[in-house]
């Protein structure tokens, strides 16, 4: 019997947001297009701030009325800073957000200029303005930050505490600079399951130090209900020094088939839209086989 997993694409948010040069409007609606008919029920399809912050995301709010128009099948969702971009997320008709928050402080000022206590307080204003609306709680920096090193993981766990009595149930552990190691991953999951067994872990992993697909097949294999992964491997923190790509979606999809996983998703077509990606946008790409050739290089001995 095959085991399913749930792999959830994140290439047109975390992807995206790292490429200075803007991407028209229609070519990233022709790669979520791709997507969408590789087989993904679930894509992070921008984010919702200061276009000021970050120029790429300034049609955030036409790129999700124009999905959520098109396919009705799929969940698309959206990472926010604060309120305003909660309410922005929400006027467009998004059903489900993602806040940020960091771990590591030094970290939540880079990113969102504020303390880990303002940005509980943000989250909390987030929950009580949007009451229906779906919050599944990132956390940067779960396993190493640039500015702090390796995180503990009773600081995780106060941390999730505290966000819990806010209401929210759904969390995504990000490896924000590819800091994680397996015995770190397993550890970290391990805890979350112990001290949380009713809440959901997602997983969110960069591959700065090549174990992108090692470290997401560990958390997979210690309870994550879902692992996150970008299209050709596009990616990068811009607030985070020395962050790279991340998690090659396609890489991912291949190396969990081959194990006997159902994902869903139909990797030829994932590939092709990999390539197109690649084709179009000068960006950080960490996966491997948008570079294998379409034709296999045939040796001829004399």
């Amino acid at each position: 019997m095959e085991k399913k997993v749930k792999i959830v694409e994140i290439g047109p948010r975390d992807g995206f947001q790292s490429v200075k040069t803007f991407i028209p409007t229609e070519t990233k609606l022709k790669i979520i297009d791709g997507l969408v008919e590789a087989g993904y029920k679930k894509i992070q399809m921008g984010s919702f701030v200061s276009p000021k912050a970050i120029p790429q995301m300034r049609d955030s709010a036409v790129i999700a009325e124009t999905v959520l128009e098109r396919y009705k099948g799929v969940e698309f969702f959206a990472l926010v800073p604060n309120l305003y971009g909660s309410k922005a997320a929400a006027k467009a008709g998004l059903k489900e957000i993602t806040p940020v928050i960091s771990l590591s402080e030094s970290h939540n000022m880079a990113n969102v200029k504020r303390t880990r206590e303002q940005s509980l307080e943000e989250i909390k204003k987030i929950r009580e303005e949007l009451p229906d609306m779906k919050i599944t709680q990132d956390i940067a920096t779960v396993f190493g930050c640039p500015f702090e090193g390796e995180m503990s993981v009773e600081a995780l766990i106060e941390l999730v505490g505290n966000i819990r009595e806010l209401g929210i149930h759904s969390f995504t552990l990000c490896d924000t600079v590819g800091m994680a190691y397996p015995t770190l991953v397993e550890r970290v999951f391990c805890a979350m399951k112990k001290n949380f067994p009713e809440d959901k872990f997602h997983v969110h992993i960069h591959d700065t130090r090549n174990m992108g697909i090692l470290n997401s097949y560990i958390a997979l294999q210690n309870g994550a209900d879902s692992i996150q992964a970008a299209v050709g491997g596009l990616g990068g923190c811009p607030f985070a020094p020395g962050a790279t790509g991340n998690t090659s979606s396609e890489d991912l999809v291949y190396m969990l088939e081959q194990c006997g996983y159902e994902t869903g998703i139909n990797f030829a077509k994932l590939l092709k839209t990999a390539k197109y990606v690649k084709a179009k946008i000068d960006g950080n790409f960490s996966g491997h086989q948008i570079n294998i050739p379409e034709k296999p290089c045939v040796i001829t001995q004399e």
